[in-house]
């Protein structure tokens, strides 16, 4: 008989439920596990993601294996606690998955075209209390992608654009919005339309701003560094005249 006290064997995601049910048992599991719920733990799972995301950026298969481990422990974590609630179980979750992709590809599982991704996603939306057109765009999704697909949603029903020079002109618009504004609230507002426009112009122009930006990012921080290097002393006891040159040169080699 398998000593109680110890783990179970195996390797599948059963192993892992069971690991994680023996961790929120309120008889002797772990004191930090059993004190978790869905809103506490919610953070790891969105960090998670983003390890894993990181991982296929680098190429790197090992860390790729480990990272999705830890996604799926947030999966097996957050059913753990809808069990224990009387909600649903994780076989629940693993049904609920496995109907929708069986629904969603009728040219695969079945004899029917497909009528599309989208066409689906739609039709089941249509189910819902909320029959907006922006319904079940989740309001935990970086800014710059919620409002890439909240204005995805309102192009679907012809609330758009004809092309990228609208959202362009917005630009223009939002600009002098902000430096009209009269107060520190208006021009926080008027800042969040102009980033809304911008995502809008580059949603017209096929570019993933979420993409666009990270790749910013990073220009911004191998630039900085090769800055630092370059001036070979504490960039605070520099002129900013003296910055802007040396940041020209990092420019033109990296």
């Amino acid at each position: 008989m398998r000593d109680p006290e110890q783990p179970p064997v195996g390797r599948g995601i059963d192993r892992l439920a069971a690991i994680m049910a023996r961790l929120r048992d309120p008889d002797g599991g772990c004191p930090w596990d059993i004190e978790q719920d869905f809103a506490s733990i919610a953070p790891y799972t969105i960090e998670e993601a983003y390890e894993v995301a990181d991982a296929i950026a680098r190429g790197d298969m090992a860390d790729l294996k480990d990272e999705l481990g830890d996604l799926q422990l947030q999966v097996v974590y957050h059913a753990q606690i809808a069990a224990e609630r009387g909600a649903f179980t994780l076989d629940d979750v693993m049904a609920a998955i496995s109907d929708k992709m069986v629904r969603r590809h009728p040219h695969v599982f079945g004899d029917a075209p497909s009528p599309g991704w989208e066409a689906l996603k739609a039709a089941e939306r249509g189910t819902r209390d909320d029959t907006s057109a922006l319904a079940g765009v989740a309001l935990a999704l970086p800014a710059l992608k919620r409002a890439e697909k909240l204005q995805k949603r309102a192009a679907r029903v012809g609330f758009d654009w004809p092309d990228a020079d609208g959202p362009r002109a917005k630009i223009a618009e939002e600009m002098d919005e902000i430096d009209r504004a009269a107060s520190d609230d208006e021009r926080a507002a008027e800042l969040g339309d102009l980033l809304f426009s911008v995502v809008n112009f580059a949603r017209h122009l096929n570019i993933d701003p979420e993409a666009a930006l990270r790749g910013a990012a990073e220009r911004f921080e191998t630039r900085f560094r090769k800055v630092e290097q370059l001036a070979g002393a504490p960039l605070s006891d520099m002129a900013i005249e003296a910055m802007e040159a040396l940041w020209q040169q990092a420019k033109r080699e990296t």
